[in-house]
């Protein structure tokens, strides 16, 4: 078990009033196994309960163990100072269940732009982006994608993808068989999210809201069973 105080500022309470409740609660079709299926379960009902909702768990081998959290407000944003406080609410939670059975850094991030796909909503705002999707048993030969999402059609979405220059196939892939689905950065990724950065921030000015917030960076703490008793500093945020 971690135990090690990890050192983080509190800034108070997260204002969740006005939080989509039904957005919050949607369920992810794609999930973890294993290991970071469990660390999962442990971390994404603390999650709900400060206005945040699971993406992703990965656990690896950088730097001996690295679990890393990607969480996000329904809305896809996710501010520094909400970072630290779900750093601080995790850590303890983390330390009692004990599901890493070794010393691992814990990193708490947000979806960057080539973010993982992982609901249904996810899929459908991201219409006529360039995905990857990669599925547990191949369809028509093959288990990897990648294409424009042309859209969802019941219980599967439909990749638009370029066989040449003057024809485009099309395939329809199940979430149920998808293991993994991501988008691509593309040059109409970036400025559709500039666009919308552009629009949050006028919405900022708007409302006086002057709170940094981002989309893009990770905070990482290290947390060590074995460590000396010294804490070790955190890491500058990094892209994700």
């Amino acid at each position: 078990m971690t135990t090690d105080t990890i050192p983080v500022i509190d800034t108070g309470p997260i204002d969740t009033g006005a939080i989509d409740t039904g957005a919050l609660a949607e369920p992810r079709l794609i999930a973890e196994t294993g290991v970071a299926a469990r660390v999962a379960t442990i971390v994404a009902p603390v999650l709900m309960e400060l206005g945040f909702r699971l993406v992703r768990v990965k656990v690896s081998a950088l730097d001996g163990c690295t679990v890393q959290i990607m969480a996000e407000r329904p809305d896809g944003t996710m501010a520094i100072e909400e970072c630290e406080t779900v750093s601080r609410a995790l850590s303890p939670v983390l330390d009692v269940a004990d599901p890493i059975d070794r010393a691992y850094r814990l990193e708490i991030s947000s979806p960057g732009l080539d973010r993982p796909l992982v609901r249904r909503s996810d899929f459908e705002r991201h219409i006529g982006q360039v995905v990857k999707v990669e599925l547990a048993v191949a369809s028509e030969g093959q288990r990897r994608f990648r294409g424009a999402l042309a859209g969802i059609e019941g219980l599967a979405v439909r990749i638009r993808m370029d066989k040449g220059p003057d024809s485009a196939a099309t395939v329809l892939l199940p979430f149920d068989d998808m293991t993994d689905a991501k988008l691509v950065l593309t040059d109409n990724l970036i400025a559709a999210d500039l666009r919308r950065g552009k629009s949050e921030e006028r919405a900022t000015r708007r409302r006086g809201d002057s709170r940094p917030r981002y989309d893009h960076a990770s905070r990482q703490r290290m947390k060590n069973g074995h460590a000396s008793g010294t804490t070790p500093a955190a890491s500058q945020p990094e892209g994700e």
